[in-house]
């Protein structure tokens, strides 16, 4: 990287000053996965304690749904936020002030006396979110300047949100079915106190660069941009793609949008320079990175909807089925990061991409009712290549941005990621919900799936080089 902040504060020192000790510590990894696990963690451990909160905070239907989609809406509209903050104010220092947010927000959640208490404690640790994910990508990149160590590092971080997201289930059925779902909320305590004294500890301060202006009618347009669309998207899931609040919304997200780009156009010191978005590496990973979580978390929520409503299984027992994809996504991870230094990222991204396809080809082919073993491989295929994919797409993203742009970059790549999870999961409920049959709606979200996942492989062969910049 380029510069490490001095313990004085505002000036900068070139990384060769550190330690060599300290710059090849694996330290700060633990600190910065510990933070992006827990953000992803809330987004789906929540789904199997919504309706005994419900329940004993006799919570209506609007409040249920914004107890799930009220810390979403605001973690996908702050993050090129939270991503120019920490460009401008130093990437540590906003980080940290995400994971404080995000914690105190988790213990408002867990002491909540109400349900209007809930949805605003965590539309709280939403905000929290969005500043954790862009910066903890930025502080790796800095933490790691190696290209072998920072490959590696981006593979254990991408792997935390397979891992997250596929065990939330699990772990929250544990929970609401031992010690009730406040715990869903208390379990980020520690980890939150653990994470902030790690990233204090061995992570190294970031570059302030105060002279850069935060452009705050472009940063007003792209949340309103990103919180429209995945709102639509949300809905569309339960109201079908027809209603008029989904039009509406999905209407009024093109306006917003191209207000954003023509200030972008105009502002003397933009969020994201239009230069950044011409780079073919860029723009192009990024979509890659939308298209594989498509797949993926589409994949994820039609398969917990199959086990738990068609098969009977309870929430811990959907955890358990969905173990499969879990634990090849930690595998996947740490193998494609010892492999990029031999063969690139372009050849581990295609790769992965298509495995997924033929692993989500395969639950397409098994038939409407296909006895579980059957599906243990197609799981496996996904939960391996998506993993597999991420560390290549992610350092083709951050290669391409300089530093100084590179909490906007990881920003960017973050929030399409999250597009495409809340459009997969939204296509995955409406093609459930209009179907002939459940098992048909299933197959077809299958095969979607895997013609996502086929056209970010063709993708990744036109713009992801075949070694990351300092490669």
């Amino acid at each position: 990287m380029a510069f490490a902040e001095s313990a004085g504060g505002g000036e900068s020192v070139p990384p060769e000053s550190a330690p060599k000790s300290q710059r090849r510590s694996w330290a700060p990894l633990p600190a910065v996965c510990a933070g992006y696990f827990m953000v992803i963690l809330d987004v789906t451990v929540i789904n199997v304690a919504v309706p005994v909160i419900g329940r004993e905070l006799s919570a209506s239907l609007t409040g249920i749904q914004w107890i799930t989609d009220g810390y979403t809406l605001v973690f996908a509209g702050f993050l090129l936020t939270g991503g120019a903050l920490g460009d401008r104010l130093g990437n540590r220092r906003v980080f940290c002030w995400g994971v404080a947010v995000f914690t105190v927000s988790s213990a408002a959640c867990a002491l909540a006396p109400s349900a209007p208490f809930l949805v605003a404690a965590r539309l709280a640790e939403g905000l929290g979110a969005a500043l954790i994910v862009p910066g903890s990508l930025a502080l790796l990149q800095q933490a790691y300047p190696a290209p072998a160590a920072r490959s590696r590092a981006f593979g254990l971080w991408g792997s935390m949100a397979g891992v997250a997201a596929s065990a939330g289930p699990l772990l929250g059925g544990l929970l609401v079915s031992t010690v009730g779902w406040r715990w869903v909320f208390l379990i980020n305590l520690p980890v939150g106190v653990a994470c902030l004294a790690l990233t204090l500890r061995f992570v190294t301060r970031s570059p302030r660069r105060a002279a850069r202006a935060l452009d705050w009618p472009a940063q007003c347009a792209v949340v309103a941009a990103v919180a429209l669309l995945t709102a639509a998207l949300n809905e569309a899931g339960r109201r079908g793609w027809s209603d008029p609040a989904v039009l509406a919304g999905m209407g009024l997200t093109v306006p917003a949008a191209a207000a954003f780009a023509v200030r972008e156009r105009l502002a003397r010191s933009p969020a994201l320079p239009p230069s950044l978005l011409r780079s073919r590496a860029m723009s192009g990973g990024a979509v890659v990175g939308l298209l594989f979580n498509f797949g993926f978390y589409g994949m994820v929520f039609t398969a917990s909807l199959e086990f738990q409503h068609r098969r009977g299984f309870s929430a811990l027992g959907t955890g358990l089925a969905l173990f499969p994809a879990v634990a090849m996504t930690m595998f996947a991870s740490v193998l494609s990061g010892r492999l990029t230094r031999r063969t690139g990222d372009r050849p581990l991204v295609i790769s992965g991409m298509l495995l997924a396809a033929l692993g989500l080809a395969g639950w397409a082919a098994a038939g409407d009712d296909p006895a579980y073993p059957l599906l243990v491989a197609p799981m496996m295929a996904a939960g391996f290549g998506t993993s597999f994919a991420l560390t290549g797409s992610t350092a083709t993203v951050m290669g391409a941005a300089p530093p100084a742009y590179a909490g906007a970059a990881s920003a960017l790549f973050n929030t399409t990621r999250q597009i495409g999870s809340a459009t997969g999961v939204a296509l995955g409920g409406s093609l459930l919900a209009t179907a002939t049959d459940y098992g048909t709606g299933l197959r077809i979200s299958m095969a979607v799936g895997a013609l996502a996942y086929l056209t970010a492989a063709g993708l990744a062969w036109l713009c992801v080089p075949v070694r990351s910049e300092g490669t």
